[in-house]
């Protein structure tokens, strides 16, 4: 607020015939100092849509900056974010636009987003979604998400997505005992070896890299989504989805 008053006062000292060079070496004698806070605040007393203006630009201003900075840094990691081959594709692998979910089974935004998500997916036909396993919520989220990376890495994609999502809706407690009753659920070949495989160095490796991922992206939440050159932190609706990736498509 205060470099927003700043900024108009200058301009107003502009208005009045003072120049910028000795405004900004603050050769002003006290009384005239005093005297143009007195009109600067009268003004603004008298006119308080100014500030409102002002406000409105700037924050036009940020989220502009914000924008391009996400831009770049999806850019930059472009390859990690879309091509990761230790992630989960699905959705239609040739689709023109790509969506990318930073998720947590235990986060209920999530699990609000997962049908409908599914639902932007099977109506539109020609998006590719990748799946983040980026686990922040404690210990079942941590057991949720090596599950299932486990399980895409013993038993292969077309098992992960059953997993994941009987993951998305499942409502009791992350133990062990419930993962090992919902790989039988699915109809996993050897939910044992998934089992076993959890702790092993190759799944931390992949949750590892999300979570540095996530944290070059200024990802701090779930859910997050990348929707081609869009950076969308937190829940959209179905409908404000499917207007970004009309977005996208139009370029």
């Amino acid at each position: 607020m205060k470099k927003l008053i700043a900024t108009t006062a200058v301009a107003m000292a502009l208005a009045a015939g003072v120049s910028g060079a000795a405004f900004a070496q603050s050769k002003l004698s006290e009384a005239e100092r005093a005297d143009f806070r007195a009109e600067v605040r009268a003004y603004l007393m008298e006119n308080p849509e100014v500030l409102m203006e002002a406000i409105a630009v700037l924050e036009e201003r940020r989220n502009a900056e914000a924008a391009a900075n996400d831009i770049a840094l999806l850019q930059t990691n472009a390859d990690e974010i879309f091509n990761d081959p230790a992630s989960w594709v699905g959705g239609n692998p040739d689709g023109d636009i790509t969506v990318v979910e930073f998720m947590d089974y235990r986060c209920g935004y999530c699990k609000k987003a997962f049908e409908e998500v599914a639902e932007l997916i099977e109506s539109d036909g020609n998006i590719r979604f990748v799946v983040k396993e980026f686990p922040i919520l404690g210990e079942q989220s941590e057991l949720a998400s090596r599950f299932a990376v486990a399980v895409l890495q013993v038993e292969g994609a077309e098992a992960y997505e059953k997993a994941h999502d009987a993951l998305m809706v499942m409502r009791a407690d992350v133990t062990a005992e419930s993962l090992a009753a919902l790989g039988a659920e699915v109809g996993l070949a050897d939910t044992d070896a998934v089992m076993a495989r959890m702790t092993s160095p190759e799944v931390t490796a992949v949750i590892e890299a999300n979570r540095a991922l996530a944290q070059r992206l200024d990802v701090n939440g779930t859910p997050t989504f990348v929707i081609d050159e869009t950076l969308v932190r937190g829940y959209v609706p179905l409908d404000g989805m499917r207007q970004i990736v009309d977005g996208q498509r139009k370029g």
